[in-house]
């Protein structure tokens, strides 16, 4: 271990999921990590977010399985309702057929309470180095490695890069340039409610999303059923940077005025808002160039219409340590060999994304076809979700990752 900590750091700029998440996977080869974050700590905004089965293999790999339960809610089904109607026309249990299709569960969980369980294995780690108050605003790549500057005039040197730094990735615009995110034209609000201010009757464990003409909700349970997590979508031509701007509940009211009474009712719960302006990139071939590349939203950012974009960066974190050690530590190769590996399974996820997003907003003659064809799907027991689920190419294979029993306050 210490001849290890002799060998210069890979640089990760963005402390986010993404950037934590590849740091640890690093240092579990035994590669030094030097973690370089712009905000003054290493903290995550946001609500809840869903966690499929593809990534809890990644927490395997990564050793935070066992801690990260102590955290997630394992839903007991999924349903999709009709906004407009209060009718469901999905309904699918995740029990134990689920578990032996996929080998692993489903759960959701506080975006803070995930990020802070790979902070804090990452502070275990003496090959991990946290640097935080940075802002990266450019960098020197050298035959021998590559060095960041900081807008506060400080510099930091390391065999490479890896760019986690997120949507507005400045990494991105110095190795790709391809400008600003791609504006959706939908907006989320969020908002996390204490259980007790929940109304009784959705006090269930499951995850109900309610589809509606340009709008959806979806709900579920956090932190051991203490909190309910509550996020709308809509269609609006609004627009603002960033994840943590309050919104508008007079807009948000008037884009639900004709949904059905439950839903107008979950959003009377609510008194603040946070909103942010959905956004993504079109899929590109090239991320990597020479001893740099990128990761996570900065490479692939997509909708949440799938719930992958955590999902997606911690594999690549692990499927980019495997690549390093494969190629003795030539970073070059190493970054092409993981861009190739996994360029055309982040598009697939970045475009279904898109569709599902178009399914969940469907207006018209469209909204009463989704009902139809997604209630015959539930009868026939669902889609199969195997491309997106099962075990994929350069990630380590987990045979099977356990559910445990929970215990929620509900």
């Amino acid at each position: 271990m210490s001849n290890n900590k002799k060998r210069p750091p890979v640089l990760v700029v963005g402390g986010g999921i993404g950037g934590l998440g590849t740091a640890l996977a690093l240092s579990r080869k035994g590669i030094p990590v030097h973690v370089i974050e712009q905000a003054p700590e290493f903290k995550e905004i946001g609500a809840g977010i869903q966690l499929g089965p593809n990534v809890f293999r990644m927490f395997e790999f990564l050793g935070l399985t066992e801690e990260m339960n102590k955290w997630v809610v394992f839903p007991e089904g999924l349903e999709m309702r009709d906004s407009m109607t209060g009718k469901t026309f999905v309904e699918l249990p995740v029990d134990e057929r689920f578990w032996a299709k996929y080998h692993a569960p489903y759960a959701v969980v506080h975006r803070a309470d995930m990020l802070n369980v790979i902070y804090e294995a990452c502070k275990k780690s003496d090959l991990i180095k946290l640097t935080t108050s940075q802002k990266v605003i450019g960098f020197d790549e050298t035959a021998g490695g590559v060095t960041v500057r900081t807008e506060s005039g400080e510099s930091f040197s390391g065999a490479a890069l890896i760019g986690c730094d997120g949507l507005w990735s400045t990494i991105r615009q110095i190795i790709v340039g391809d400008g600003k995110p791609v504006v959706s034209g939908h907006i989320a609000y969020r908002a996390v409610v204490p259980t007790a201010d929940w109304p009784k009757e959705y006090r269930i464990n499951k995850m109900i999303l309610w589809g509606g003409e340009k709008t959806h909700l979806v709900h579920y349970p956090l932190r051991r059923g203490e909190l309910f997590n509550l996020v709308v979508v809509f269609h609006s031509d609004r627009y603002e940077e960033g994840w943590d701007t309050y919104g508008d509940p007079e807009e948000l009211h008037k884009k639900f005025a004709e949904k059905c009474e439950p839903v107008r009712t979950l959003l009377k719960k609510v008194e603040a808002w946070k909103m942010w302006v959905l956004c993504d990139r079109p899929p590109i071939k090239e991320w990597a160039k020479g001893r740099v590349v990128l990761l996570g939203d900065a490479a692939h950012p997509m909708l949440q219409y799938l719930a992958q974009g955590a999902n997606m960066a911690l594999e690549d974190g692990v499927c980019l340590a495997e690549e390093i050690v494969k190629n003795g530590d030539d970073y070059a190769a190493a970054f092409k060999s993981y861009q190739q590996i996994r360029y055309l399974r982040t598009a697939r996820v970045q475009l279904m994304a898109r569709v599902f997003g178009e399914i969940y907003h469907a207006s018209g003659v469209n909204r009463e076809l989704r009902n139809q064809v997604l209630s015959d799907w539930t009868a026939q027991g669902g889609v199969d979700m195997s491309w997106l689920y099962g075990h994929q190419p350069g990630l380590p294979r987990v045979e099977r990752v356990e559910v445990p029993k929970q215990d929620l306050k509900f």
